[in-house]
């Protein structure tokens, strides 16, 4: 098997977002919302999504944005030094066997060569073994505690955290 990480063109990002729509069940409203949003940030600058494909196909993806104007209340999350990661994404079938891993070693090891020294996530309260895996990434420093809203309006809690990039 062929495992490469990648930075995906616009065309990898449709079929990605096209995947998420499809497989979306009640929230299919925030899907489109989102992958409009995706492709008009990377193309504007202000996201790096990064890709992880096993064969030729897209498994996993996470994406980073360095733009303070992405993340509602950004002050702690994005700086000049600082990338906000989110959509950390699997494929079931792939979950727990390695593949992530390698993929967000890339992105670190990349965005240390873009000059960003820390990174900063946001994870649901009640999501544990999210908050786990986190944990173990090594996003150790709790930042704050906020809101975010979906596009259907749903309010969800988010607590924030970083991790140094040495």
């Amino acid at each position: 098997m062929n495992y490469v990480c990648r930075k995906p063109s616009i065309e990898d990002m449709n079929i990605k977002w096209d995947y998420e729509i499809n497989n979306a069940t009640d929230d299919k409203y925030n899907w489109i919302t989102w992958k409009k949003e995706a492709i008009e940030r990377f193309k504007n600058g202000k996201t790096i999504p990064y890709y992880g494909y096993l064969d030729g196909k897209i498994i996993c993806e996470v994406t980073a944005v360095i733009d303070r104007s992405v993340i509602k209340n950004s002050e702690d999350l994005i700086d000049d030094r600082t990338a906000y990661l989110f959509a950390f994404r699997t494929v079931d079938e792939y979950i727990g066997k390695g593949y992530f891993s390698k993929l967000f070693k890339y992105m670190i090891n990349d965005l240390k060569r873009l000059g960003y020294e820390r990174v900063t996530i946001g994870v649901e309260p009640n999501e544990i073994k999210n908050k786990e895996i986190y944990k173990h990434l090594g996003f150790d420093t709790f930042i704050k505690k906020d809101k975010d809203i979906y596009p259907d309006g749903t309010a969800i809690d988010v607590e924030f955290y970083s991790m140094n990039l040495h």
